[in-house]
């Protein structure tokens, strides 16, 4: 039999196919898709103190986060913000992972951190001003010791490394948190930042949330093994948690942060979730996924798997949920109110500070934006 014969025989997997989303990966659950508590040897004592008050809260978090997302997806779709990154799909990971820190800890953030900021007492409506273009960050960072968003990808984990090396030379026992996702693990500044955090023993927590997907590349195509494997080449700690358990994210940041202020060093946590919605509204996810991928991932919603959690443990009855449907509608209002009565982003803001002298070609460029504005006006007036 020859060579190209036996390789024919072969089935081959195309470039655009995907391994099933039904694959169970091992990882930290304490509840699964079906809201029942699982009992964990290592991680039960990082939760055992909670309260139902305590879990209303956690899913108060993250349905009111929910919200805000999907107004601000409105908005953009509305023409009010320029652009919006959706964190659908991942409130579990962000509120799990923002209610594990203490007021001393800080976060360096991405640009989809927003159950994170909400931890943190940010207004969500102060989120909105980059994404229409009228500041970049409307909050003071260390009011909140929660940095202002991050657009280049990865960058923030050389900043929170840095600051925890600042935090350990001042001999400060808080710790620092990282956020990135699955894309930016494949940037040199992120393996840069693992290098540095370990050498330095740095009392920082890498927080990638795996969402599947880095825009329209799935995780598969970045990587031959586990994200949370890669920690161990760099001689610290790796752990995969279902990041649509928020009790698990809870509970294992918790972990990770201990481990830090005591002077352990660095861990990485990859919450395995998925991105529901699009990567940004600029993105239309159905022309690389299927519709079987994301129903999958919706039966493990992490709200409704709290919220049966809560019902069968008697923790919260419909009273509960009324109320919170009542002030959801009420944030909606007020988001809604807020970024209309921001005003208009100068649009020619861009082509300032670029050179501090000016520039031939920026100053062409200018003329040909202006003129290019000015014609919308002639065809009103031609009306």
């Amino acid at each position: 039999m020859t060579v190209e014969s036996t390789a024919a025989r072969k089935p081959r997997r195309s470039a655009g196919t995907r391994k099933s989303p039904s694959t169970k990966p091992e990882l930290v659950q304490l509840l699964t898709p079906e809201g029942k508590r699982v009992k964990n040897a290592q991680y039960d004592k990082y939760v055992a103190d909670i309260t139902p008050e305590d879990l209303r809260g956690l899913y108060r978090d993250m349905v009111l986060t929910r919200r805000f997302d999907a107004e601000a997806t409105s908005l953009q779709r509305q023409g009010e913000l320029g652009l919006w990154a959706s964190l659908l799909g991942q409130e579990a990971a962000q509120i799990g992972s923002g209610r594990a820190l203490r007021d001393d800890d800080y976060v360096f953030p991405t640009y989809r951190e927003h159950g994170v900021a909400w931890c943190r007492g940010v207004d969500p409506t102060n989120l909105l001003g980059m994404f229409r273009g009228v500041n970049n960050g409307g909050w003071d960072p260390n009011s909140n010791n929660f940095q202002l968003y991050t657009i280049v990808i990865g960058s923030q984990t050389l900043h929170a490394t840095g600051y925890a090396m600042g935090v350990a030379k001042d001999g400060a026992d808080s710790a620092v948190i990282a956020y990135f996702g699955d894309g930016a693990s494949s940037q040199g500044d992120v393996a840069e930042s693992f290098t540095f955090s370990a050498v330095y023993n740095a009392p920082v927590v890498f927080f990638c949330q795996n969402n599947q997907w880095a825009i329209s590349e799935p995780t598969e195509k970045q990587t031959r093994v586990p994200l949370y494997q890669r920690a161990q080449g760099f001689g610290f700690p790796g752990v995969r948690v279902d990041g649509n358990d928020v009790l698990a994210c809870l509970a294992v940041t918790k972990w990770a942060l201990e481990r830090a202020r005591g002077g352990e060093g660095p861990t990485l946590v990859e919450a395995y979730t998925y991105r529901m919605g699009a990567h940004t509204t600029s993105d239309d996810p159905t022309r690389y996924r299927g519709d079987d991928e994301r129903a999958a991932w919706e039966a493990k919603d992490p709200i409704l798997r709290l919220r049966q959690f809560l019902e069968s443990a008697n923790h919260a009855d419909e009273g509960f949920f009324a109320e919170l449907e009542a002030e959801s509608e009420a944030l909606g209002r007020r988001v809604r109110e807020a970024v209309r009565a921001m005003p208009d982003p100068d649009h020619f803001a861009i082509f300032e500070n670029v050179y501090a002298d000016g520039h031939a070609l920026v100053d062409e460029e200018r003329a040909q934006f202006a003129a290019y504005q000015a014609s919308f006006a002639d065809a009103e007036g031609g009306k």
